[in-house]
């Protein structure tokens, strides 16, 4: 391709664009005209990208897009609308995506969980080696429940807002390892499992569970999804199919960041609940009620948002266009 003849060619538009992205504001029709402009000028820009790499040429087309993005969607829209599409696109495409990773995760601990609290049921003498007698009637008659109440209701949610987001946050920042989030899970279900039969060794299960049940079910899918994701990030590596080892990571990484931060709330509310609902005087049915309820929505939100938003063709990667602008501005 002959670069100066193609430059000669629209340049007049690359010039009207830039005096539209400059203007202070813009009637009806060349807003119209900015938007068309600007599809035009990201065509121009793949062309000479493909055709006749110019650096320059690059740098200047990706700063005009760029400018004209961000005029064109406007600086509120784009933050007030960003966060719209990700708790409807992004967020939700990525957990439906990875599910299986993550369902199976799920699965898994809770079948390692049920065999470890059986196991320390028939070998009464294991957890004698763990907790003294009387470490054990403290925490049967006083430590579990007294747990959930020793703080202001505010200051447990924060507390365990930002335990339960550090341990999340955790899995997938070593997913990439793939061995520590396997530590990681273990050592969580080892200290459930553990709690949990001693609790229903002196006949305190149905108290157990339903002190656990009303913020732990959100709580452990939220850690549960974190892992799964974090060894779908050390998946991406081993097996990368079709991609390069770097763009497979590339990829899955930038999945992994758009579920830590939709994390982040679900691990607020199951934080709520913790502190408001599991320590309340609600009836024991209510509060489990209500944390069945929190896990139901969770799914739903999975299940009929996220599918819906990967058949619109997301998958919690970064939306293509704006990646594109990134990568195009930065070449």
């Amino acid at each position: 391709m002959d670069l100066d003849a193609y430059v000669l060619a629209h340049r007049e538009h690359w010039q009207r664009l830039e005096e539209l992205t400059a203007r202070r504001r813009l009637e009806g029709d060349q807003n119209d005209e900015l938007v068309d402009l600007y599809q035009r000028v990201a065509t121009h820009l793949s062309v000479v990208r493909t055709s006749a790499p110019d650096a320059a040429l690059i740098a200047y087309l990706s700063s005009i897009l760029a400018r004209a993005r961000l005029r064109t969607v406007g600086t509120r829209a784009t933050t007030w609308g960003s966060v719209g599409s990700f708790f409807t696109e992004r967020f939700p495409a990525a957990l439906y995506r990875l599910r299986w990773w993550w369902l199976t995760t799920m699965g898994a601990n809770v079948v390692v969980t049920g065999v470890m609290i059986w196991w320390l049921l028939q070998h009464p003498a294991v957890e004698q080696t763990m907790l003294s007698p009387e470490d054990i009637d403290q925490l049967v008659r006083n430590d579990f429940e007294s747990y959930y109440s020793e703080y202001a209701a505010s200051h447990f949610a924060a507390q365990v807002w930002i335990n339960n987001a550090w341990v999340a946050a955790l899995c997938i920042a070593l997913g990439v390892l793939g061995a520590p989030v396997i530590y990681l899970l273990f050592q969580n279900v080892a200290n459930l499992a553990v709690v949990a039969s001693i609790m229903i060794r002196h006949d305190r299960a149905a108290h157990f569970w339903g002190l656990i049940s009303p913020h732990g079910l959100l709580e452990l899918t939220a850690v549960f999804v974190a892992a799964g994701v974090g060894l779908r990030l050390f998946w991406s590596w081993i097996a990368p199919g079709d991609l390069t080892r770097g763009q497979s990571m590339a990829r899955e990484g930038r999945t992994a960041g758009t579920v830590a931060l939709g994390l982040v709330v679900v691990l607020f509310v199951s934080g709520i609940i913790e502190a408001f609902v599991t320590p309340s005087s609600l009836p024991t049915g209510a509060r489990v009620g209500i944390g069945i309820t929190a896990e139901l929505a969770f799914f739903a939100y999975v299940f009929v948002v996220g599918r819906s938003a990967v058949a619109r063709g997301h998958t919690g990667d970064i939306d293509a266009a704006l990646l594109e602008d990134r990568v195009a501005s930065q070449a």
